[in-house]
């Protein structure tokens, strides 16, 4: 079976696994997640086994599992409108079977040069803001404790800045020292904006795009950074609108 043939039935199983998440009591559903967190990694590993190597049944791995995971908490807080979860679902299939070419691309550009390169970073960024949104949204949703918020906010974003850092850096038979420096930099700076936004009045779907524009800022210029792209006009650009952000939230937020 060609690899586009194991994508499409990946992509399509795991479509079918999110919508059977949805069928089993409510006291079981998260437990259920974990289930469809395994099943994916065992899909996708069987997917993309042909290239993987080392490092990259990590790396190569890390978006094709919190992306379906997250699309499958984020499923939970939707309104029970068929039409919805339809529109859910039709673009979770469509988005994982882009994921799955992506990291395709990564393990095969670890070896050799590839023209697609540039737009599978693109794709990749584009994905990590989706899985963050949802991860984030879901995390704010249970209102937890500040430190909680804090916590949890930083362990997700930690496998995701890893990755998206990686995906500059292929090639590498182990994670560098920096990239996991970076990785875990950009995490404890999140994870400590969470906790302050945690004493913030902000509804759930605000603060989640605050902290996705802060991924997006951070993960944005490092990865620059790491291809030596880095210039002052792109840096400013991206600070330019992680402030602009920032304004807005306070403006919207209902103080007192």
């Amino acid at each position: 079976m060609s690899k586009r043939k194991r994508f499409v039935l990946v992509s399509l199983l795991l479509s079918l696994s999110l919508v059977g998440t949805q069928l089993v009591r409510v006291e079981f559903r998260y437990q259920a997640i974990v289930v469809f967190g395994g099943i994916s990694f065992a899909l996708s590993a069987w997917a993309l086994s042909e290239g993987l190597k080392g490092v990259e049944w990590l790396t190569v791995l890390t978006l094709p599992v919190l992306y379906p995971v997250s699309v499958g908490l984020f499923y939970f807080l939707l309104p029970e409108r068929l039409l919805t979860r339809l529109v859910i679902l039709g673009v979770f299939g469509i988005g994982m079977y882009a994921l799955l070419l992506t990291e395709n691309i990564f393990s095969v550009a670890a070896i050799r040069t590839i023209q697609l390169l540039r737009a599978a970073h693109a794709v990749g960024f584009l994905l990590t803001l989706v899985t963050a949104f949802f991860l984030f949204d879901t995390i704010w949703s249970f209102r937890l404790p500040f430190y909680a918020n804090g916590a949890l906010v930083g362990l997700a974003s930690l496998s995701l800045f890893l990755q998206g850092l990686w995906s500059y850096r292929l090639g590498e038979e182990r994670i560098e020292k920096r990239t996991l420096q970076y990785a875990l930099a950009l995490a404890l700076g999140l994870g400590q904006i969470a906790l302050a936004l945690s004493f913030w009045p902000v509804t759930v779907p605000v603060g989640s795009l605050f902290l996705v524009t802060m991924v997006y800022v951070g993960l944005g210029i490092s990865q620059y950074h790491f291809s030596s792209r880095l210039f002052h006009k792109t840096l400013y650009e991206y600070l330019g609108v992680g402030i602009i952000v920032l304004v807005t939230t306070f403006l919207v937020t209902r103080w007192g």
